[in-house]
């Protein structure tokens, strides 16, 4: 297959053509074609991504379960998974308060821009602290409470109640292994057929993806731009020590970490792993959700990594909800890069707060919309650093999503490796030969 047909190249493409049509509209004026001709179509497209996401996640469950045929497993592999996630994010936040100490980006901020960057961004962050607040003041447990859904149509008409889904899927699929097999075959088949009928759609949706990447890049550039691209890149170049040492940090978060997982337990070679992951790298990328790129992350495990569908079904929709690598990383960055701007010297037992807090923020607030900056809130109140402090990161905080985003959906497919080769359920992918 010529080169230019294959899925990460036709993204890619995409993705810079996006790039750079979004920088021409801002210089030639016609922003408003953009945002009114250009950036439905990215809408639809992520859509499109999102109405198949609880479909798909139902179907492969209950089949993979079913086909487990041993309660034992599910609950051996669910403590793994949970286990994992959690072993990553305290590595990634402290790779990230190491990166971060070392090269300390926030004492190298202009007094000028830093007051300059308080009052462009100081009314994006007012009703932050009240949202905190409401994090704050639930009880510890709320969000294992939160899991157990009320209605169950309720739980599958919004995507942000993943883990909901999940667990009305197990509950279902764990049903069915204990009713006789003459009443269950039915049900078994009607969602065995409707998870092959929800991947074709995947795939049918995936030749669109070019698209709707080049919508999604183009609406991003030419928000960030505004009207004036100059005042953009002045601040991009103010705030670009913040965001290497942020980059920085997730690269070596991925080449240590998961790495070393694949050396150790994953039997799987990084080279082959980042092949068959990319194409959802890059569209994670550009649309900066790990939920909506759930289906395509699902697809290229099972079908390029080999990963069993009966745990990729279950790891990754539970990683897309709970699992914030990328984003606990850049909680700890910017805490400190924060600190460091205003003057403030963070204790070693202040920064193992960090690490504490934003493990615990990265799970308990993963439903609530805005997650990012609202955990960002809760570790900066827990250190006692000003929470308007945030006013200095918002200007590039959504390029630095983007990649975040991106490395939260390699940790969810690293896992899901980890996790199929420790029980046995690891085929040879088109990757992995």
């Amino acid at each position: 297959m010529p080169w230019y047909k294959t899925l990460h190249w036709q993204i890619l493409l995409g993705l810079i053509a996006g790039l750079l049509f979004g920088i021409i509209s801002i210089l030639a004026g016609f922003q408003s074609f953009t945002e009114i001709f250009v950036a439905p179509v990215g809408t639809i497209f992520i859509r499109m991504l999102q109405l198949v996401a609880i479909p798909l996640v139902i179907a492969s469950l209950i089949v993979g379960i079913t086909n487990l045929n041993d309660i034992t497993k599910l609950s051996r592999m669910g403590g793994k998974t949970i286990g994992i996630y959690m072993m990553t994010t305290v590595f990634a936040i402290t790779i990230g308060l190491t990166v971060v100490n070392v090269f300390q980006p926030g004492k190298v901020l202009p007094e000028e821009t830093r007051d300059a960057l308080f009052l462009s961004y100081k009314e994006n962050i007012e009703g932050q602290e009240d949202a905190a607040a409401e994090v704050l003041d639930r009880n510890p447990l709320q969000f294992i409470v939160d899991i157990v859904p009320p209605n169950f149509f309720a739980s599958i008409s919004d995507n942000a109640n993943m883990l909901q889904v999940v667990f009305m899927a197990v509950i279902i699929g764990i049903a069915l292994m204990r009713i006789p097999e003459d009443k269950s075959r039915l049900l078994i088949g009607f969602f065995d057929a409707l998870n092959d009928v929800v991947i074709k759609i995947v795939e049918l949706i995936m030749k669109i993806a070019p698209y709707g990447v080049f919508a999604l890049i183009a609406s991003v550039i030419t928000d960030l731009g505004g009207d004036d691209l100059g005042a953009t890149i002045e601040l991009l170049r103010a705030l670009l020590s913040y965001g290497l040492v942020v980059i920085a940090g997730l690269i070596l978060h991925m080449s240590i970490v998961y790495t070393s997982l694949f050396k150790w337990y994953g039997n799987m070679k990084m080279i082959n792993f980042l092949k068959g992951i990319r194409p959802a790298q890059l569209l994670g990328f550009s649309t900066s959700s790990s939920l909506a790129t759930l289906p395509l992350t699902m697809n290229r495990v099972e079908k390029k990594l080999g990963v069993h569908e009966e745990v990729a079904s279950f790891v990754l929709p539970v990683g897309a909800t709970i699992n914030m690598d990328g984003t606990s990383l850049y909680q700890a960055v910017a805490a400190v890069f924060i600190a460091q701007a205003v003057g403030i010297d963070l204790s070693l037992s202040q920064q193992l707060i960090i690490v504490l807090t934003a493990t615990l923020a990265s799970i308990g607030t993963a439903g609530v919309p805005g997650a990012g900056i609202i955990m960002l809130v809760i570790v900066l109140q827990a250190v006692e650093v000003p929470v308007e402090g945030i006013a200095l990161i918002l200007g590039v905080d959504r390029i630095l999503d983007m990649c975040r985003t991106a490395v939260n959906i390699t940790g969810d497919a690293a896992v899901s490796v980890v996790v199929a080769s420790s029980e046995g359920k690891l085929g040879e992918g088109a990757y992995n030969e």
